[in-house]
């Protein structure tokens, strides 16, 4: 505590500065809330209990009472007998009121400086088994549950410990650990007790819990300091999982949650916390090789089903650009490219170029790793990749957020190594080059992607990405997804958005009266979108998804192509303003290897 002189300069320091803030109220709002804090009534009245207290430290004193709260029962048990009278029965009320009896056993724990729990001693009885392989251990069960499952041993018959959550309280106390061997809770003997019966004794115990146990000697010390952090490429949901140990054990997530992993010495279930929750305590989450397994046994329809061979649509152009058989380039023209074509005609008109079978090599999206990125101010913004199966609408969101904001979002000019007609403009429509340099570019891996139409070449260069990146604004890029791994590197770091269609019915909604130009020697011909490009969408979706889903760290469901924008500005906004980012953390560093060790079914969670 201050001293009075302490106190005085406190108190004089404090008018000094409420003197020196009027003067700028009127123009400054932090200054404002400085004066209004210190304005406050409760502040004055914090000074004025401190003042009070000063008076009587140097006297030490004592409480009258340190039990107050037995004799206040003691009176109430008298006062019963003599209910007669309106005034007794009032202060009969009065002293068997909770808030009164919390009041009096505060008074009591302060006057006893009890303020630490305390665990009733340990009897003799419960020392009954060998001292050297039996210990006794008592935690304080708050409201959070103990952080801990048990099973029963299927050779012994035993319950033992199977999993210390990290970050419970049975982890913190490290008095418990995986493999110990319970025999008793609160003296209740657990022999031919099943772990469901066992859970009961537990919810019914008030204050502190005791538990028997015989220590585990021969497990293995299995510690890291490593943080390791992945982002969820897939939604979980512990309810709608029947096979999870214990649904109130678990951590539900959603794709895109970044998770810190603390412990993955099971094979099928890992131990993490869901950043941002708040929480501190670990829970369970399926393994990445669960989770492959259960995927694999799912048999998807993009891995079984035979695909409906269809010949290849015609190559769509409008009147001032061709596009290249077999690629899409990422760049728009002053027309924007779709200028010429209405809502999602432009998309549609894109040739397919994903095949729609899955090798069966390939793993279905679990778990990323991911570490965190501090950007600069100075530092130049994350390339931003979209993605997704024709008639989506990618084209349309990369013209919108063109031109909803200019001076941010930038696109690249596409190379190409035909003439220059009379109305094009170096650099603004294209940057044409010869085909000898155009080739030396493409030995030097220099395009992102490139091909050829009529002859002639056209292509996304590296080049034309970093130009954008330059002016500092945030260049898009709408590539094939296969080749997203030309720029999925640290330099770029790009944020890849996976644009999604919406269910079938949606999409016969929406896109019903939509057009889109199918013939490339009438640029007036159009067709309706038919069932069976709805179909093909959707199934190339599949297919994007399940061969470089875990690439994405965005997807967004086009079905109102409007509210699609809204959430895919609002999304990049709040990218660009981040103090923190997570990134692949492949492109720092190496994945680190980690031993798994299975610990079997688990049955209880306590």
């Amino acid at each position: 505590m201050l001293s009075p002189t302490e106190h005085r300069g406190v108190c004089s320091l404090i008018s000094s500065v409420m003197s020196g803030t009027e003067s700028h109220t009127d123009r400054e709002e932090d200054y404002r809330f400085l004066h209004s804090m210190l304005m406050e009534k409760k502040l004055h009245l914090l000074f004025k209990i401190h003042e009070r207290l000063k008076r009587f430290e140097k006297r030490s004193p004592v409480p009258v009472q340190d039990h107050a709260a037995g004799l206040a029962s003691h009176l109430a048990e008298e006062l019963i007998c003599q209910c007669g009278m309106d005034k007794v029965k009032e202060l009969v009320a009065l002293v068997s009121k909770p808030n009164f009896k919390s009041l009096l056993s505060v008074h009591d724990a302060v006057a006893q400086r009890d303020f630490e729990p305390s665990l009733p001693p340990i009897t003799d009885d419960a020392l009954e088994d060998d001292e050297d392989s039996v210990k006794i251990v008592s935690l304080v069960k708050t409201k959070d549950p103990l952080g801990a499952t048990i099973r029963r041993d299927r050779a012994t018959g035993a319950i033992v410990v199977a999993r210390i959550m990290r970050g419970g309280a049975a982890d913190k106390s490290g008095l418990i650990h995986e493999g110990d061997e319970l025999k008793e809770v609160n003296g209740v003997s657990l022999e031919h007790m099943k772990p469901k019966e066992i859970l009961p004794l537990l919810t019914r115990s008030q204050g502190e819990v005791t538990f028997k146990i015989v220590p585990d000697f021969t497990r293995e010390e299995i510690s890291s300091t490593k943080k390791l952090f992945v982002r969820a490429l897939f939604d979980y949901d512990p309810n709608d999982d029947p096979a999870v140990p214990c649904k109130d054990a678990a951590v539900a997530f959603r794709r895109g949650d970044v998770l810190r992993v603390v412990s993955m010495e099971d094979d099928t279930w890992w131990q993490a916390c869901r950043l941002g929750d708040g929480s501190t305590r670990a829970g369970l989450i399926p393994s990445q090789q669960l989770h492959e397994r259960r995927v694999a046994l799912q048999r998807p329809k993009a891995l079984f089903t035979p695909q409906r061979v269809r010949p290849p649509p015609p190559v769509i152009e409008d009147v001032d650009y061709r596009a290249i058989t077999g690629i899409n380039i990422a760049g728009l023209r002053r027309s924007f490219r779709l200028g010429r074509m209405s809502g999602w005609a432009g998309e549609a008109a894109r040739s397919k170029r994903w095949s729609t079978g899955l090798h069966s090599s390939i793993r279905p999206p679990t778990y990323k790793e991911v570490i965190p990125y501090h950007r600069d101010p100075k530092d130049r913004h994350r390339l931003v990749v979209l993605v997704g199966p024709g008639g989506v609408g990618v084209n349309e969101l990369k013209r919108r957020l063109l031109i909803s904001d200019p001076d941010l979002f930038g696109v690249t000019v596409p190379y190409t190594t035909r003439e220059r007609s009379g109305r094009e403009a170096e650099g603004v429509d294209y940057h044409f080059v010869s085909a000898h340099m155009f080739e030396e570019d493409i030995l030097n891996h220099r395009f992102v992607e490139y091909g050829r139409y009529k002859g002639h070449y056209y292509g996304t260069s590296l080049d034309s990405v970093h130009r954008v990146m330059a002016e500092g604004k945030v260049c898009l890029l709408d590539v094939h997804p296969s080749k997203i791994k030309h720029v999925y590197t640290s330099e770029f770091k790009p944020y890849v958005v996976f644009v999604k269609p919406p269910s079938i019915e949606e999409l016969r909604i929406t896109r019903r009266r939509a057009k889109f130009i199918c013939d490339e020697e009438e640029q007036n011909s159009a067709r309706i979108f038919s069932e069976e490009d709805f179909e093909d969408m959707i199934n190339s979706a599949e297919t994007i998804e399940s061969q470089c889903g875990h690439l994405f760290d965005k997807e967004i469901v086009n079905g109102d192509l409007a509210v699609a924008f809204r959430e895919l500005k609002v999304d990049l906004e709040n990218l660009k303003e981040a103090k923190v980012q997570w990134i692949p953390a492949k492109w720092i560093c190496s994945l680190p290897t980690k031993a798994l060790r299975s610990f079997g079914h688990l049955d209880g969670w306590i």
